[in-house]
């Protein structure tokens, strides 16, 4: 099971009611497919051996006796097959009918686990046939039956645990302590039958559930062949990861199985990061030894910017979403300090361009008039045209106070007063003019009684590109938790809701390269400094940043994702580069993290060092740097 991903899948054969030997080939048939496409966990649907739709021949000796030889034909069956298979009959136990999941593996029905909540109401009348389990766990014929989970004899995240239909369905689902036992897949045999509206809340209640319990969901509902005497079955099967449906099946659709491959270590690092724990005893573990794929060529869209919904208007609700929080957190600072001046460095690149669009969202929230927000635009050494413009144009549009202070007879003298050359255009070059504009802005909110608002962003923050006590500083930093590949989709956001100038300009800024301007431009009056050029792609490395952080991944792992999710567009050993560069860069540049001004938190991933991410400014990377290597 290489980097925790095992290919699950959920089934829908075609049945014939009560006709035990075609539906035992169904099953067979299918688990031989799932076994070619390297599937580890197959479930079937609810009385899948027999049928749902039995009616009163579940009380006949002939039925449950078929469907019993049927399971163990499966189990015969599944000798030669590197596929767990669960599915559904009716069973006797102890003299009592139960509605029960058998597990099979290797040759062997390993666990029975019997459906504990038995609808009775409505068009469900189960009762009629089967009890409710509630007794505690035994053994029949050497075959665990019970309350159970079932773990993977060599990997341990590879945990699952089993509810039938209506487990799900009631206050309090069997799934919840098969979770906290341990179990990071849920199985669902369902017999669901199909109504005006159904479909919608059992895809919410599904996915629901697998977040809550920070697990896969694989769902699996009979569908065609069910008796339609009095209802309908749509076949619908769905498997979830923690809160999202990775695939889905069209109701009504071609019976067959659809696959989805489940990420069990992004699922185990969740729980540690969690409250997951339960104080009643655990549930009984049976032990399997399917071996999962070792090098499963993974098939789930791996998405390129993790942080940017695709949707189109998931997109839009996220970006207003995103704007109103940063603006709350700023309006409560100056509401809290009585403040009316609020000044903004204004360079006309896109994370100055969303602090002042944050900034004036927060004034007219408190109702403050935009004249106390003073964006002042610090031409330097660097400074193009095209940036100038879009500042002055930015702070026209939106009514604040304009001023301009040109750096570059300040910077000279300070390069006179230490002995740098203006030709030497090194660090201290670029530094000297980062911290001279830090220093006029704090001079002028001083003088204003006001604050400077910081426009660093979460990206240069995991990377350190920022020039510390220059722009790494402010009195609140409202971009502190947003990554440059978000940012961007933001200001198009607010340029979409704008119109006239102010939507040009925008659109303008959204165009412009990614640079701190600190070089002089090149022959043609052009940027010629250019971040991505230096420190690599920021999708890249928004990438990395994602998956590092959110999910605690290896960077080999993470490797692997990349060149899934830019395939045709960056190269592994482009994908390598800068991997690397984000290792090394992340370590050594934490001690500027160590002392980040306040700023909001809006998204799960941040590096506040006193919220979401506490690490020693001397920490090695060695480990990581050589788990990288392992993949050359």
């Amino acid at each position: 099971m290489k980097d925790g991903f095992i290919r699950v899948g959920s089934a829908s054969p075609k049945v014939r009611v009560a006709d035990v030997e075609y539906n035992v080939n169904e099953i067979i048939r299918l688990s031989q497919e799932a076994d070619e496409k390297k599937c580890s966990l197959l479930v079937f649907p609810e009385l899948s051996i027999t049928g749902y739709t039995c009616g009163d021949l579940f009380l006949q000796d002939q039925l449950q006796e078929a469907a019993l030889t049927g399971l163990y034909d499966i189990a015969e069956a599944s000798c030669e097959l590197n596929v767990t298979i669960v599915v559904g009959l009716p069973y006797k136990f102890e003299g009592k009918l139960y509605n029960v999941a058998a597990v099979v593996s290797k040759g062997e029905v390993i666990g029975i686990v019997p459906k504990r909540f038995i609808p009775n109401y409505s068009e469900f009348y189960e009762l009629r046939y089967f009890e409710a389990f509630e007794g505690e766990d035994e053994t029949e014929d050497g075959i665990p039956f019970g309350n159970l989970v079932f773990r993977n004899e060599t990997y341990e995240d590879f945990t699952f645990g089993i509810e039938i239909c209506e487990d799900l369905w009631v206050a309090d689902p069997p799934s919840v302590k098969a979770a906290v036992s341990g179990a990071t897949i849920i199985c669902n045999l369902s017999a669901s039958d199909e109504v005006i509206g159904k479909r919608q809340y059992r895809e919410k209640l599904v996915s629901m559930q697998s977040g809550r319990l920070i697990c896969g969901y694989i769902y699996s509902d009979c569908g065609f062949g069910e008796s339609t005497q009095d209802l309908v079955f749509a076949g619908h099967r769905m498997i979830c990861e923690n809160g999202s449906v990775i695939n889905e099946s069209e109701c009504f659709g071609k019976p067959g199985v659809i696959y989805a491959d489940l990420d069990l270590h992004r699922l185990a690092h969740d729980r540690l990061r969690n409250s997951f724990e339960n104080s009643d005893e655990p549930l009984s573990i049976v032990y399997f030894d399917t071996e999962p794929e070792t090098d499963l060529k993974i098939t789930r869209k791996i998405a390129s910017m993790p942080f940017v919904p695709e949707d189109i208007q998931v997109l839009s609700s996220r970006c207003e979403e995103i704007i109103t929080m940063q603006a709350a957190g700023l309006a409560k600072r100056l509401s809290h300090i009585n403040g009316r001046c609020a000044v903004v460095g204004l360079s006309g690149g896109l994370d100055s361009t969303l602090a002042l669009i944050v900034t004036v969202h927060a004034f007219d929230m408190l109702d403050i008039p935009r004249e106390g927000i003073i964006a002042v635009t610090m031409p330097g050494f660097g400074t193009t045209s095209r940036t100038k413009n879009n500042s002055v144009s930015l702070a026209e549009a939106y009514g604040v106070t304009l001023k301009t202070v040109d750096i570059k007879l300040a910077v000279r003298q300070h390069f006179e007063d230490i002995g740098q050359s203006e030709d030497d255009h090194d660090v201290t070059y670029e530094n000297a003019q980062a911290r001279e504009r830090t220093q006029i802005l704090m001079d002028i909110a001083n003088k204003n009684n006001g604050i400077v608002i910081g426009t660093g962003d979460l990206s240069e923050l995991a990377l350190g590109w920022a020039t510390y006590n220059g722009d790494h500083m402010s009195m609140y930093g409202v971009n502190s938790s947003i990554p440059k590949t978000l940012i961007r989709h933001l200001v198009s956001y607010e340029a979409s809701k704008t119109t006239g100038e102010l939507s040009s300009v925008l659109k303008d800024v959204v165009a412009t390269p990614v640079s701190p301007e600190l070089l002089p431009p090149d022959g043609n009056g052009e940027i010629s400094q250019k971040t991505e050029d230096l420190v690599g792609p920021y999708e890249l490395h928004d990438f990395f940043l994602y998956y590092f952080l959110r999910w605690g991944f290896k960077p080999s792992k993470i490797y692997r994702l990349a060149n899934i999710a830019f395939e045709g567009r960056f190269s592994p050993e482009i994908i390598y580069k800068w991997e690397e560069t984000f290792i090394r860069r992340f370590f050594n540049q934490q001690f500027k993290r160590s002392c980040l001004p306040d700023g909001p938190k809006v998204g799960t991933v941040t590096l506040s060092p006193r919220g979401d991410w506490r690490m020693p400014s001397d920490a090695v990377s060695k480990l990581w740097l050589d788990d990288l290597k392992s993949v050359l």
